[in-house]
């Protein structure tokens, strides 16, 4: 597959990941990233993913997902049986993010997150000026039809990643075009900035 194929953040995502690493992707949806890890990195991938159609298109791609709720099926998992637990714009929209967090942290080595930052200026702004939830390219979702149960922002996630004494050894932060913001201002106010970020976490 063409490295062109993946969507930028998920480009990212697959940088992090060595090679011949063992990775759950969670909401692996049709299986874009895990597609592409299994052929460009020769990694032992697995998904998990909770609609039908998401997983008939993994399996007939030849990728090994199984249907399941990340809410409630991580739980069978064993103790660091992956290297990466991988979520990718979908913790916002479980139901107990904070566990889900947990089980990840618990099944694997290091767990990779993306999600969209709800603190970006431009979410501010719209908020602001029209009293209204954003809608853009990332949040593109009217309010009453929107997968996102669980809005946060960078420093809302960075904050639960110290309260369950997380190491965060890796912050990407993206603006709209999926570019990394420059170094100052990734310093200075990513929350501000940031439209997307994705973390790399270890435990403590």
């Amino acid at each position: 597959m063409d490295k062109l194929d993946l969507r930028q953040d998920l480009q990212y995502i697959a940088n992090i990941i060595p090679e011949e690493s063992r990775v759950l992707e969670l909401g692996c949806g049709d299986g874009e990233l895990l597609k592409y890890l299994v052929s460009e990195k020769n990694i032992d991938g697995r998904g998990i993913e909770i609609s039908q159609s998401g997983v008939s298109k993994c399996v007939k791609s030849g990728l090994s997902v199984i249907q399941g709720d990340v809410d409630l099926d991580l739980k069978f998992y064993p103790d660091k049986c992956f290297d990466y637990a991988v979520s990718s714009q979908m913790l916002q929209a479980t139901s107990h993010p904070k566990e889900v967090l947990q089980e990840m942290m618990r099944i694997a080595k290091y767990s990779i997150v993306s999600m969209p930052n709800f603190g970006y200026w431009f979410n501010r702004f719209y908020l602001l000026l029209k009293g209204r939830m954003p809608v853009s390219g990332t949040l593109s979702y009217q309010w009453y039809e929107t997968p996102n149960i669980h809005f946060s922002t960078a420093f809302d996630f960075e904050m639960l990643c110290n309260e369950l004494d997380y190491v965060i050894e890796e912050k990407i932060y993206l603006n709209p075009r999926g570019s990394k913001i420059p170094p100052f201002f990734s310093i200075f106010s990513p929350n501000l900035l940031s439209e997307k970020c994705i973390f790399v976490i270890k435990n403590g």
